[in-house]
């Protein structure tokens, strides 16, 4: 279900002017006040200070997708061929399991950490080959297959009660809801379809806020939606790069929203034509945004 496509002006500021081949996955230290995120063709993860604004760009030599919090001095990074320790100090890693590492036709995409601690994550084919990717989730370090068969998955995200989660396959534009334990993250039934997304652009990143509203990028659509738990589509907040990619609530207060953007796949002109593709900007939209929760590497 959705409502009349009008899309709403917030207040909006150039968090990094950078441009990103391909950003996503981004997600905020609140002890840090600090954001992270990818590009993750290039090969670079970007930390950002939100209240000073210095910008750092890190050199990686795998590409990577997504980054959870494990404890204050180290993070887990999710790509393309394993899931890897990082110590933020050094910036060295460490593999804890890799992911389709026998399979090069895959990558890494799409993530975020259930309530609990599981981290749920997805793989992709490198060219976007049909059904060449899947859904994992780490629960207490062990790594399991939940959806087989995924074309790009995305839209990973939690209710605040971790009693349902969420996903997509942009190539279908349909966002699944499934229920879960909320004690593990994992499932306890099938996944039905929830939002089937129609109009401009497709479905991307998404996050859920404090009230359980979903906020779900709209790739090719330039634009963040908003929608409830009943699927209704209650607000379309622009973004200036038309490939918007992926949000995440940042702030003390998690009342701004972080989006980031990617020039994947434009030519020339249509990247003249999108004067902001690639950067990644954060939008003043009054959100009860909450904290992403660690992941938990054991029992």
């Amino acid at each position: 279900m959705t409502a009349p496509e009008h899309t709403e002006e917030v207040p909006t500021t150039t968090l990094a002017a950078e441009r990103c081949h391909l950003g996503e996955g981004p997600t905020y230290d609140a002890a840090t006040d600090t954001a992270w995120w990818f590009d993750i063709l290039e090969r670079r993860l970007f930390e950002a200070d939100i209240a000073s604004g210095p910008v750092k760009i890190h050199t990686l030599d795998r590409m990577a997708s997504a980054l959870a919090r494990i404890d204050a001095g180290r993070q887990l990074l999710v790509t393309e061929d394993g899931l890897y320790i990082r110590h933020i100090a050094d910036g060295l890693t460490e593999l804890l399991a890799p992911l389709e590492a026998d399979n090069l036709a895959t990558r890494s995409n799409d993530a975020r950490v259930h309530p609990s601690g599981t981290l749920w994550l997805g793989t992709m084919g490198r060219k976007a080959e049909p059904r060449a990717g899947a859904i994992y989730a780490l629960h207490c370090g062990r790594l399991s297959r939940l959806y087989p068969d995924i074309t790009i998955p995305n839209a990973i995200c939690f209710s605040p009660n971790g009693e349902t989660g969420y996903f997509a396959d942009t190539a279908t534009n349909i966002i699944h809801r499934v229920p879960l334990d909320a004690a593990t993250g994992l499932p306890v039934g099938d996944p039905v379809p929830f939002i089937r997304h129609q109009g401009a652009g497709g479905i991307d990143g998404a996050v859920v806020d404090a009230d359980g509203l979903i906020w779900n990028a709209r790739w090719g659509g330039g634009c963040v939606d908003v929608y409830d738990t009943s699927g209704r589509r209650l607000r379309s907040l622009r973004v200036p790069a038309r490939q918007s990619s992926c949000p995440a609530f940042v702030g003390r207060d998690f009342s701004r929203l972080l989006v980031t953007s990617a020039w994947q796949g434009m030519d020339e002109a249509a990247r003249a034509r999108d004067p902001e593709h690639g950067r990644t900007f954060i939008l003043d939209v009054g959100a009860r945004g909450r904290a992403e929760p660690d992941v938990k590497l054991g029992v």
